[in-house]
């Protein structure tokens, strides 16, 4: 019997599959390049009903000491906490987003949880039409607060696996999401290459090993279209991060952080990507 929990992010996973592609998950931090333009670049994400865009989005929590993530993602966190950015605007990042009609989780070090207080910021997450939290250095066995105030608020968790994760490891944080599961399908910090991870579709497989219910989605790398379609061949989303936040940089760095028209157009092609990787509804691929 399976103990995966598909929570309200997984139903929309299973929904886009079941369409016959994957779904695509676009991170964006909260703050940079400032407050008022960073809701502008997340609700961006979405299409905003003039195009396709991202299926769910994982607003950013920025943090000083940022150890899973590479130089462009820690670049924007640290002008976005020079510039004063808070917790409590991860909560109108998404009020923003799910405004659209389009679901938010964010995405967060355990430690700013910790000191917003978990029932608080599980409470306020809520209130602001959050779906749930990716937690990247919370490990299940010492989420009991999380898993407590996740249910009392009806929250998805979201646990990272990788590589190098034991079967054991693997089983207890399957049992322990609800939503899906983040593989991060290369050892080290995050960022764009001009690759796919060979050990992704392994490390997918093993999930599903573990529970066939697991529903899957696969981070770490992808820059590309023709990469988020690769992923979607064998995960049920993919997630794209360091090359959103480089347009941010890049429009920054020309003097013109208001223009959103760069990250507009990778997101129409991954958006594009992930459409034309389609496939009978409901199949997932996996390959060894």
């Amino acid at each position: 019997m399976s103990s995966f929990q598909p929570g309200q992010t997984g139903r929309l996973l299973a929904d886009v599959r079941a369409s016959g592609r994957g779904a695509l998950v676009g991170f964006l931090h909260v703050g940079y390049p400032d407050v008022p333009q960073s809701l502008r670049a997340l609700r961006a994400l979405t299409g905003e009903g003039d195009s396709e865009g991202v299926d769910l989005v994982e607003v950013g929590m920025p943090y000083s000491d940022p150890m899973m993530d590479g130089v462009t993602i820690q670049q924007a966190g640290t002008r976005a906490l020079e510039r004063g950015v808070r917790t409590r605007d991860a909560f109108a990042a998404v009020e923003a987003v799910a405004s659209t009609g389009t679901p938010a989780v964010v995405m967060t070090y355990w430690n700013l949880i910790e000191r917003y207080g978990p029932d608080r910021f599980a409470r306020d997450l809520a209130a602001a039409g959050g779906a749930g939290a990716i937690t990247p250095d919370l490990t299940p066995d010492e989420a009991a607060e999380w898993l407590d105030v996740s249910d009392a608020h009806g929250l998805d968790r979201i646990f990272l696996v990788s590589p190098s994760s034991t079967d054991d490891r693997l089983a207890a944080t399957v049992a322990a999401c609800r939503g899906w599961v983040y593989a991060t399908s290369v050892m080290g910090v995050t960022g764009a290459r001009t690759s796919t991870s060979s050990a992704a579709p392994e490390l997918v497989r093993r999930i599903r090993d573990v529970d066939a219910d697991a529903l899957v989605g696969v981070g770490l790398g992808v820059s590309d279209g023709a990469q988020a379609r690769e992923v979607t061949g064998f995960a049920d989303a993919v997630i794209v991060g360091s090359a959103l936040v480089k347009t941010l940089l890049a429009a920054e760095a020309a003097g013109t952080p208001d223009d959103l028209s760069g990250l507009r157009r990778v997101v129409a092609d991954l958006a594009d990507g992930v459409r034309a990787g389609t496939s009978d509804p409901g199949t997932r691929l996996v390959r060894a």
